[in-house]
């Protein structure tokens, strides 16, 4: 089993597990990988570290040469990995149903009114919208701060 730490093109990092480094090479240069985050398919693999598990003797603990193998990460077992991925999921979607909860719906009107509780226009209060980048990159200019946020089509039932 290999396990890759890997990125999309949005900068978005998880972690992927694949049979084999031909595995791997293989659903990347076939489009079968997609980011988690936004289904993004342009993938690449992030460099790793190697685990040093146990107590190392000084020997192990010296600088090790400069290979052009790729390195290999020694991960939790399926069931730990399994385990702590639930946990991050339902971190997660707590933090994404408080956000939903705590803030209004103002639908593709986003910067519009972002831009009437900046200029205290309207009163201040936590919205959620939808608008383009172009727009998002307006606002910070304009000294609103926002946060843009990918959309997820996959969770859009399970938040609401």
């Amino acid at each position: 089993m290999k396990v890759y730490n890997l990125a999309c093109a949005h900068e978005h990092h998880f972690e992927g597990w694949f049979v084999s480094e031909d595995d791997f090479l293989s659903q990347q240069s076939g489009g079968g990988l997609g980011c988690p985050i936004c289904d993004n398919a342009e993938v690449r693999r992030l460099p790793s570290a190697p685990h040093i598990g146990g107590r190392a003797s000084q020997e192990q603990l010296q600088p090790a040469s400069v290979t052009t193998e790729p390195a290999q990460t020694i991960a939790l077992s399926n069931a730990d990995h399994g385990q702590l991925e639930k946990q991050i999921q339902a971190t997660f979607m707590k933090a994404m149903r408080d956000l939903v909860n705590k803030s209004e719906d103002v639908g593709s009107s986003f910067a519009e009114e972002a831009r009437k509780i900046h200029y205290k226009e309207t009163p201040e209060r936590s919205i959620r919208g939808q608008t383009c980048a172009d727009e998002v990159s307006a606002l910070r200019e304009e000294g609103i701060d926002v946060l843009a946020l990918p959309e997820m089509p996959l969770l859009k039932n399970t938040l609401q």
